[in-house]
């Protein structure tokens, strides 16, 4: 299976515990973090069964563009490759952006589904519950699995989740404007004292690189854990191209943010080691 590189940890360990192998191609600034199809190597597409695919993506931030979706389609006809869309972060995206459901795109539904989720959406984590669409014989395959594992969720928690689907939207958009207001407070004070940190464009995380002085994420964040109390993490968590690399929150009021952004300008960490 192929998977992005940085990743969300699960990614890789879902078809290593399916007794699969996971084989990451680099999501590279360079390419503004999208996949460069080209680049992998031909024998490698040759022997892969399926490839994910994951945007808005956690931890970069980003969105891919239709160029990127089109470019998947036509990769994974011509290796005979499932494609796998993670699309749980649909409903944030910032600045007026649109994200897009891999399906929406001629061909999708002929070679692959997409998950989604109502724990970024609907603020139901805890609850554990999302959908997989797309292709029939695909999601019948994940229901014949599934069924081994267990029967269905909690009854009041698909309840939960009809409500959430089927109700008014305001507090979703209500929600996508409160986190776009964290990421400005934290995304534009991390650049001000000093970061290369961009505006990101959806998820609730921000991405940048490590300040000069510093080789090692780890190491960056422990220092600065140790320092001022604050904790990123490292880009070395999601696979060796976040290494380098630091991840952001939004998950605080703006004022715990504003506080931290202080704390951390006094320290003089963002100006390196």
């Amino acid at each position: 299976m192929l998977i992005p590189n940085p990743f969300y940890t699960v990614f890789e360990m879902g078809p290593i515990m399916a007794g699969g192998q996971a084989v990451s191609y680099p999501l590279l600034r360079k390419n503004n973090y999208l996949p460069d199809f080209d680049a992998i190597p031909e024998d490698v597409a040759k022997a892969a069964k399926c490839i994910l695919v994951s945007f808005p993506s956690n931890p970069l931030g980003k969105i891919a563009t239709d160029e990127m979706y089109l470019k998947l389609i036509e990769f994974a006809n011509k290796h005979n490759i499932v494609v796998v869309h993670d699309n749980a972060y649909s409903e944030i995206i910032y600045d007026g952006k649109k994200g897009r459901s891999f399906l929406e795109f001629d061909g999708a539904k002929e070679i692959g589904v997409e998950f989604n989720s109502l724990s970024k959406t609907y603020n139901m984590t805890g609850c554990r519950i999302g959908f997989c669409v797309g292709n029939e014989e695909i999601v019948q395959k994940l229901y014949l699995m599934r069924m081994q594992l267990d029967y269905c969720d909690f009854y009041p928690v698909q309840f939960g989740a009809i409500a959430a689907l089927n109700g008014p939207q305001d507090e979703v958009v209500s929600q996508r404007g409160k986190y776009q207001k964290r990421r400005d407070v934290m995304c534009r004070g991390l650049r001000k004292i000093g970061f290369d940190m961009p505006d990101s464009e959806a998820t609730m995380f921000g991405w940048a690189p490590i300040p000069s002085g510093y080789s090692d994420s780890e190491e960056f964040c422990l220092d600065l854990l140790n320092k001022t109390g604050v904790l990123f993490t490292p880009g070395s968590s999601f696979g060796e191209y976040g290494e380098g690399y630091f991840r952001v929150s939004f998950t605080q009021p703006t004022e715990i943010m504003e506080e931290a952004i202080d704390i951390i300008d006094k320290s003089g960490l963002a100006k390196g080691k």
